[in-house]
């Protein structure tokens, strides 16, 4: 039972570090003042800034409340451990605790000015034709049953589809407390060798993939970053679909071209033309922001290490299904020889350990 006192004890002292880190008192305060903001009887007259702020709050008291259960449950196992004849049974408790921290613990690797943030998430398929569309879909799909485990909400902004199958890019938005600080490490290109079903001969097949992922900054985060209306140019479209009875009838979709940068940006999955612009306006503040930590890239080099936008020189990751089954990080080195798990949306320890580095 000595060792289950040292556990509880391990457990105290590593959450004590974690709560200095957090600070549980500023982030109350700032829960206080948010939750003043929510009563303000014109909040609503802007449905955007008030989804955003209702979310914010809601993640901030679940991060609260989540602290406090933990210190609660710890200082309770803390007093059993000073009892004699400890029952073996409070083993499962204290190992199911320790996870908890741990799990928790990585919460303060997120100190990112906007690791908090959610995540804006873009695949595009490389060279390769319909094989490497079809990763593409592959990688979406481990993308969203990720996102699902960790109870996050996705919305699809701007998705282009294979003529014969796959996808040929696809855009989604990722709702949830620290979606981008999670999320980051998996910007570069992915690389899947397997036997190509596409091909009669069943040849072994290389292709890529491009992830790159954004935090959804807002115009508040950033008013440096002013977006002038003479410098945006905007085109409005009948959204794709299936047809049917669903077929688009008017022009909801839109595409924004930032021209003093050139950069151009499309949204069409929402019925409301008006939410589109506004998601399209998201995505264009965040790929402005990139442009940005590019311009600060020597700076960056000095203070933080060597900043990488997402592109294709930048392959973190291979997935091999054949001739033998393996997924290797070429960064943190880890490694399984499960691909199926990793393809259905296990990606926490690659995720960890990236955060780790």
């Amino acid at each position: 039972m000595q060792d289950i006192k040292q556990k509880i004890e391990k457990i105290s002292s590593d959450f004590k570090k974690i709560e200095e880190t957090l600070d549980l008192k500023k982030k109350e305060t700032e829960l206080s003042k948010l939750e003043a903001e929510s009563t303000d009887p014109s909040l609503w007259d802007n449905q955007e800034k008030a989804r955003k702020l209702m979310q914010k709050i809601g993640d901030i008291s679940h991060e609260v409340k989540k602290i406090k259960d933990l210190r609660s449950e710890i200082s309770v196992l803390t007093e059993f451990a000073k009892k004699d004849g400890l029952s073996s049974d409070l083993n499962k408790d204290v190992n199911k605790l320790e996870k908890q921290v741990e799990e928790f613990k990585l919460t303060s690797f997120l100190s990112g000015e906007y690791d908090a943030k959610n995540a804006l998430v873009s695949i595009h398929a490389g060279q390769g034709g319909i094989e490497a569309m079809d990763w593409t879909s592959m990688l979406y799909r481990m993308y969203t049953k990720y996102c699902e485990k960790r109870g996050w909400k996705m919305q699809v902004v701007d998705l282009s589809s294979g003529e014969e199958a796959g996808i040929k890019s696809v855009v989604f938005k990722v709702d949830g407390l620290h979606a981008y600080g999670y999320l980051k490490g998996e910007a570069g290109t992915h690389r899947l060798v397997r036997q190509s079903p596409f091909n009669a001969d069943k040849l072994r097949q290389t292709s890529f993939s491009l992830v790159e992922v954004l935090p959804e900054i807002d115009e508040a985060d950033m008013p440096e970053l002013k977006m002038k209306d003479d410098d945006l140019e905007w085109q409005f479209f009948r959204a794709s679909t299936q047809g049917g009875q669903n077929v688009q009838k008017v022009s909801t979709a839109v595409r924004v071209k930032h021209k003093p940068t050139n950069t151009v940006v499309t949204a069409q999955r929402e019925r409301s033309q008006i939410q589109n612009r506004q998601i399209a306006l998201d995505l264009l503040r965040a790929k402005l922001w990139v442009l940005e930590q590019e311009k600060k890239d020597a700076e960056k080099r000095g203070l933080k290490g060597e900043y990488k936008p997402a592109s294709w020189g930048t392959q973190i990751r291979s997935y091999v299904l054949h001739p033998y089954k393996m997924v290797k990080d070429l960064r943190t080195k880890v490694e399984t020889a499960d691909p199926e798990s990793v393809l259905d949306g296990d990606l926490d320890e690659f995720i960890e350990a990236e955060l780790k580095l």
